[in-house]
């Protein structure tokens, strides 16, 4: 697995996050460029050019791509600090069109499992995100798929037919 830098890692954070609804807007492309520009984290960084590259590798790979950034994700080793501007960075961007799509809290959502900083230590800065924190209610298909992903990996064996004793069969 690669390894990325820590500013690339939040870079690619917030482009997820804005592409997670399936829509890009300008007011989030914006907030991403002053935060890369306002941060001390991103020096000798051409915010266009990792941009532009971040676009043209979700079109191509398309879910493959967000599937590489859990995986960078779950790879690192970040630090509390670290963790916590990395959720700065994806709820400002979250926020940043003025509308939350239940697929960005999702997104969040599986960001948030990645990450060993705990909910305490995020509702005490981002007291207003209670939502994104909460666990989803077990739906119809989410049971679906744990009775698929049970029935893939279950070996039953072969049994032995029950024969009834002469106490039971005479209680008829």
């Amino acid at each position: 697995m690669d390894t990325i830098s820590f500013d690339k890692l939040l870079l690619k954070t917030a482009f997820c996050c804005m592409a997670s609804d399936g829509h890009i807007d300008n007011r989030e492309i914006a907030l991403i460029e002053r935060m890369c520009l306002k941060s001390a984290v991103f020096e000798n960084f051409n915010f266009h050019e990792e941009i532009n590259s971040l676009v043209n590798k979700i079109n191509t790979m398309g879910k493959e791509f967000i599937s590489y950034y859990f995986s960078l994700l779950n790879q690192s080793t970040l630090s509390e600090e670290e963790e916590m501007t990395l959720i700065d960075f994806a709820i400002q961007t979250i926020k940043s069109d003025d509308k939350i799509e239940y697929s960005e809290i999702k997104f969040f959502k599986n960001i948030r499992h990645r990450l060993k900083v705990s909910d305490e230590a995020i509702l005490a800065v981002f007291s207003d995100i209670e939502q994104f924190l909460e666990e989803d209610i077990i739906t119809e298909s989410f049971l679906d798929k744990i009775t698929n992903q049970y029935l893939d990996i279950a070996e039953l064996p072969k049994f032995d037919l029950i024969s009834l004793n002469n106490d039971s069969s005479q209680n008829r």
